[in-house]
C-alpha cells in the first residue's frame, strides 16, 4: 500500500510501498510505535512513541498534531486505525501542512 515517509534529518518526503505494521516498524526504527490521526479522510502519522525519551534527533509537526522526534509514516486507515489502506494525502500538501524543528 502507498505510504509516505518523513525523514526530518534530511527533511524530506518520499512516497514509498508497504505491505503491513511491521514495515513501518522496519522504518521507524523502534516497536514502540502510535499514531495520530491527521485529516479528516484516515490518514494518520505512525511514529516511536518514546522518541523524546530516546533523544532521536531530527523533529517535525504537521498541522498542529504534537512534534515528533525522528522518522515518521503516513498511513491511510480505517476503523479509527485499525486497518491501513493508501494513504490519500500526497507528498505536495503534506509538504506545506509540516514544518521542521
Amino acid at each position: 500500500m502507498k505510504a509516505l515517509l518523513i525523514n526530518p534529518n534530511t527533511q524530506s518526503i518520499e512516497e514509498i510501498d508497504i505491505t503491513g505494521p511491521d514495515d513501518i516498524v522496519q522504518l521507524i526504527g523502534y516497536d514502540t510505535i502510535t499514531s495520530d490521526e491527521i485529516g479528516p479522510q484516515g490518514d494518520r502519522l505512525y511514529f516511536d512513541e518514546e522518541c523524546f525519551l530516546r533523544g532521536t534527533s531530527g523533529r517535525f509537526q504537521i498541522d498542529t498534531v504534537i512534534p515528533v522526534s525522528g522518522i515518521g509514516v503516513i498511513v491511510g486507515s480505517a476503523d479509527e486505525g485499525a486497518t491501513l489502506r493508501d494513504v490519500v494525502s500526497d507528498t505536495e500538501s503534506v509538504r506545506g501542512r509540516l514544518k521542521y524543528l
